[in-house]
C-alpha cells in the first residue's frame, strides 16, 4: 500500500511526489487541490495525482532493468500501467479432467502426482507422470532444480495445476505450468486472469504485479461526470471502473469493448480530450481580433479574372469566412473540401480580403511539392491584380531566400506561400493578418498557433483536402468552425472507374497506347520506388522501364527520393506534354494539378486504403474532358481490399468514401494517428465509442457556455481530470486569459 509523507518529504513542497499533511482547502467534493508539482508544461498538478506520475521504478518489486522493460510495453509512469488494459482473458475458472484437454489451450484441472522422471542429462527435460481419474499427463520441466520440484509435487498427493495443455503424439502434456496450488486453494486459482501485452524479457507475473502496484495508488477521484449520467449508464466511479477492468475484485473482467466499466473509462477520456478542445476554442474566440473591412474591389477584380464562375459551395464558405473577419474576435475555421472542388480559389480570395485591408497573409503546405504547385495555381490569378508573392522553401537558394525574407519584414511582399520554413526564425512579418495551412492534419497544434504567433490577433483558415467522417472531425478539428466544400466546379466530368485483375496489365498497356495517340495523357502509380525482396509489388522504376519500351520517349518517373529540381522538371515536362505518361508513387497524392490529365493507372490498388485511392483518382476529371481510373488488383486480394474498390467504383463522393472508410479500417487508421494530428486515445475506441464522444463534446460545449472559466461546482474535479489524461495544457489558456 501507499505509505504516508514523511516531515522531510512535506518540507520539500511541490517537488516532492508524496502526499502532504498540510491543511489544504476542501471544495465541493471534498478533495483538495490546492498542493501542485509542476506538469510538463510547466502548471502544477493536483496532489492528488502525484502517486499516479511517479516512474514505475518506485513500485514495489519494480527495478530499473524491470522498468525499462515496462516501459517498452505500457510506459515509464505509474498511470500508464493503468492505461495498460488487458488485451485478453485466461479462463482458469473451469477445472475439467485431463481427458478433455485440447491442444494449445489453458486447463485448470487436479492432478494426483505418480514419478518424478529426472533429465538423463544436461539439457534434457525434467518430467513428472501425474493422473486422474479420466487419464494421464506429464509436466515438463527445464532447467529445473529436483529438490524444489520434489517438495513441490510430493508423489502420491494431489496437486491444483493450471496451463497450456499440449498434445504430444496422443499424449497430453503441460510445460512449466502458470499456477501450482493445493486442492483447497481452488478458489484463489479458479477465476479469471488478465493477459496483458509484454515484450521480450518481461514475464506475464511481472506485469500483473506491476499493475498491482498501481492500482493501490488509485485515490477516490472526485465526481466530474455530469448529474445523473453514471446512474442512466449503470456506471461505477473511475477507481472500480479501472479495478474491474484489470481484474481485482471479485467481478469478472469485462470482456466487451462496451461493458460498462469499459465505457466509463472511455467516457473521462473523451471528456477529458473535448474540454481540453473547448478550452482553446474558447481562448481563440475569446482573444481580440481585428475586424477587417468588407472585401472590396480588389476580389471583385479577381473574381472576375478567374476563368470559372465560383461554385454554390464556394460562394457559401466565403460568405462564413467573412463573417467571421467582420467580427471582433480572431478567426479559426476549417475549410473542409473533397479533391478537385476549389478550396485554393476560396483560400486566394480569403488572402485578398486581408490584403486589401493593409495585411500580409501567408499559405503554409506540408511539402515543397504542394507549395509549389498552390505558387503556379495563385501567381496568374496574382499577377492580374497586382499582388506580390514569395515562395519560402528549404529548397529555395540562399539569396532568394533571404531577399524574400527582407521583403517579408518590410511589408513589400503581401503573400507568403511556403512550407515548414515559415517557422524560421529568420522570417518576419511586417503585418502579418491571416494564415492558411493546407492539408491541416499533417501539422499539430502547435505547428498551426507557432504560425500564428508571427503576428498580432492575426485570423486563421486552415484546410483539408481529406474528407473526414464527422466522428473523427470532432477529435482532430473540434477546436474550429467549419466550412465544407460539397460541389465540383461546373463543366467537370464524373471519373469512370474500372477495377481490373492485374492478369489484364497487357491489355491496359494496349488500351494506354491508344490513348496517348490520340493526345491523352495518363498517371501510372505503383506503391514502391524500387524493388524489394520483401514485397511482390511492382516497383515505379521497373513499371517505368516496361512503358518505356511500349511508348519510347514518352514516360517519365517521379517519386519521394528525387531532389525537387529533378521531380519539377518531370512534371513540368508531363504539364506541358513533353511526356504523355507519368510513373508515380503516391507522391502525386496532393500537389499535382494537370487538367490534360485524363487517365490514371493503380497498380496493385488493394493495397491502398480507400482514401488515398479515392485522392490518387482525384488527380483526374480536373478539366473538361471524359476521365477514367483504372484499379489493377492481384487475384488474391482479400474480401476487404475488393470491398474497398467495389466503393470506389460506386461513389465519387469523398465525404461517402470517408464514412466507409471508417467504417472498414476503424477511426485510428482512416487518416493515421501521427500523421493526422489525432489524440492518441488509449482506453476509448472510436469505432465504438461513437456516441460517447457525441456525448463528451455536448457536455465540454455545455460546461465552457456555463462556466467559462471553470470556477462552478465540478471546476476543481474537472481540472484533476485534465491533469489525469494530460490535457492539462488546456489549463494555461484559463490562467492566461
Amino acid at each position: 500500500m501507499y505509505r504516508p509523507a514523511t516531515t522531510r518529504e512535506t518540507q520539500f513542497g511541490a517537488h516532492s511526489p508524496y502526499p502532504f499533511h498540510s491543511n489544504p482547502v476542501k471544495h465541493d467534493g471534498g478533495i483538495s487541490i490546492s498542493v501542485f508539482e509542476p506538469s510538463p508544461h510547466g502548471l502544477m498538478r493536483p496532489r492528488l495525482l502525484y502517486p499516479l506520475f511517479e516512474p514505475v521504478e518506485r513500485l514495489k518489486g519494480v527495478g530499473p532493468r524491470l522498468a525499462k522493460l515496462i516501459a517498452k510495453a505500457a510506459g515509464e509512469r505509474v498511470v500508464d500501467l493503468l492505461w495498460h488494459l488487458p488485451f485478453s482473458v485466461i479462463d482458469r475458472s473451469k477445472v475439467a479432467p485431463i481427458g478433455d484437454a485440447t491442444d494449445g489451450n489453458i486447463v485448470t484441472m487436479v492432478v494426483r502426482i505418480e514419478r518424478h522422471k529426472p533429465a538423463a542429462r544436461r539439457g534434457l527435460p525434467y518430467r513428472i507422470e501425474v493422473t486422474d481419474a479420466s487419464a494421464a499427463m506429464t509436466l515438463v520441466f527445464f532447467n529445473a532444480r529436483p529438490d524444489y520440484l520434489m517438495r513441490e509435487f510430493p508423489p502420491g498427493e494431489e496437486r491444483l495445476v493450471s496451463g497450456k495443455a499440449e498434445l504430444r503424439h496422443g499424449q497430453v502434456q503441460m510445460v512449466h505450468p502458470d499456477i501450482v496450488a493445493k486442492p483447497d486453494e481452488l478458489h484463489e486459482v479458479a477465476r479469471l486472469e488478465p493477459v496483458y501485452g509484454l515484450t521480450a524479457g518481461l514475464t506475464a507475473k511481472v506485469m500483473r504485479n506491476a499493475v498491482q502496484g498501481a492500482l493501490e495508488r488509485l485515490p477516490e477521484f472526485p465526481d466530474w461526470l455530469p448529474d445523473g449520467l453514471a446512474g442512466r449508464e449503470q456506471w461505477s466511479s473511475l477507481t472500480d471502473a479501472l479495478k474491474q477492468l484489470h481484474g481485482i475484485g471479485d467481478a469478472d473482467i469485462p470482456r466487451s469493448i462496451n461493458a460498462p466499466a469499459r465505457r466509463r473509462v472511455a467516457y473521462d477520456e473523451l471528456l477529458a480530450d473535448q474540454l481540453a478542445l473547448a478550452l482553446v476554442r474558447q481562448r481563440q474566440r475569446r482573444q481580440r481580433g481585428r475586424p477587417l473591412p468588407p472585401a472590396g474591389a480588389l476580389r471583385q477584380t479577381a473574381i472576375k479574372a478567374l476563368p470559372f464562375p465560383l461554385t454554390g459551395a464556394q460562394t457559401r464558405a466565403l460568405q462564413e469566412i467573412d463573417h467571421d473577419l467582420g467580427e471582433g474576435q480572431r478567426m479559426l475555421r476549417l475549410l473542409q473540401g473533397d479533391v478537385g472542388s476549389g478550396k485554393t480559389v476560396v483560400a486566394y480570395l480569403t488572402a485578398l480580403r486581408a490584403i486589401e485591408a493593409g495585411y500580409q497573409a501567408a499559405i503554409m503546405a506540408p511539402t515543397e511539392l504542394l507549395a509549389r504547385q498552390h505558387l503556379e495555381t495563385i501567381q496568374p490569378w496574382a499577377d492580374a491584380c497586382g499582388i506580390s508573392i514569395a515562395l519560402m522553401t528549404g529548397k529555395v537558394d540562399r539569396a532568394t531566400s533571404n531577399a524574400n525574407a527582407a521583403a517579408l519584414a518590410d511589408g513589400s511582399i503581401s503573400l507568403a506561400i511556403g512550407t515548414h520554413a515559415l517557422f524560421q526564425e529568420k522570417v518576419a512579418f511586417g503585418n502579418l493578418g491571416l494564415v492558411i495551412v493546407d492539408e491541416q492534419h499533417r501539422f499539430g497544434v502547435g505547428q498551426r498557433l507557432a504560425l500564428g504567433a508571427k503576428g498580432e490577433q492575426v485570423d486563421m483558415l486552415v484546410m483539408t483536402a481529406t474528407p473526414i467522417p464527422r466522428t473523427l472531425s470532432m477529435t482532430a478539428f473540434g477546436d474550429m468552425d467549419v466550412s465544407i466544400l460539397d460541389e465540383k466546379p461546373p463543366g467537370r466530368q464524373p471519373v469512370v472507374t474500372r477495377a481490373l485483375s492485374s492478369d489484364r496489365l497487357p491489355d491496359v498497356i494496349e488500351r494506354l497506347k491508344q490513348a496517348v495517340a490520340n493526345g491523352e495523357r495518363a498517371y501510372w502509380v505503383c506503391p514502391l520506388v524500387e524493388d524489394s525482396d520483401k514485397s511482390d509489388m511492382i516497383a515505379a522504376e521497373q513499371r517505368a522501364e516496361t512503358l518505356r519500351q511500349a511508348l519510347p520517349g514518352q514516360v517519365g518517373l517521379v517519386h519521394g527520393r528525387m531532389d525537387t529540381a529533378e521531380k519539377d522538371q518531370v512534371v513540368g515536362d508531363f504539364a506541358a506534354g513533353r511526356l504523355s505518361i507519368l510513373v508515380a508513387t503516391t507522391v502525386i497524392e496532393v500537389g499535382i494539378n494537370v487538367p490534360e490529365a485524363t487517365i490514371m493507372v493503380i497498380e496493385d490498388a488493394n493495397r491502398f486504403g480507400l482514401a488515398q485511392l479515392h485522392q490518387l483518382r482525384g488527380r483526374v476529371g480536373r478539366g473538361d474532358k471524359s476521365s477514367s481510373c483504372v484499379l489493377l488488383y492481384q487475384s488474391k486480394a482479400g474480401a476487404t481490399a475488393r470491398d474497398r474498390l467495389r466503393i470506389l467504383r460506386e461513389t465519387d463522393d469523398g465525404f461517402k468514401i470517408a464514412e466507409e472508410d471508417l467504417r472498414i479500417r476503424g477511426a485510428g487508421e482512416v487518416l493515421g494517428t501521427r500523421q493526422a494530428g489525432l489524440p492518441a486515445f488509449r482506453l476509448a475506441d472510436l469505432d465504438n465509442h461513437q456516441d460517447l464522444l457525441q456525448m463528451a463534446h455536448q457536455d465540454a460545449r455545455l460546461i465552457i457556455e456555463q462556466d467559462p472559466k471553470l470556477e462552478g461546482k465540478r471546476s476543481d474535479a474537472l481540472r484533476v481530470l485534465l491533469y489525469l489524461f494530460e490535457r492539462d495544457a488546456a489549463i494555461r489558456y484559463l490562467q492566461s486569459g
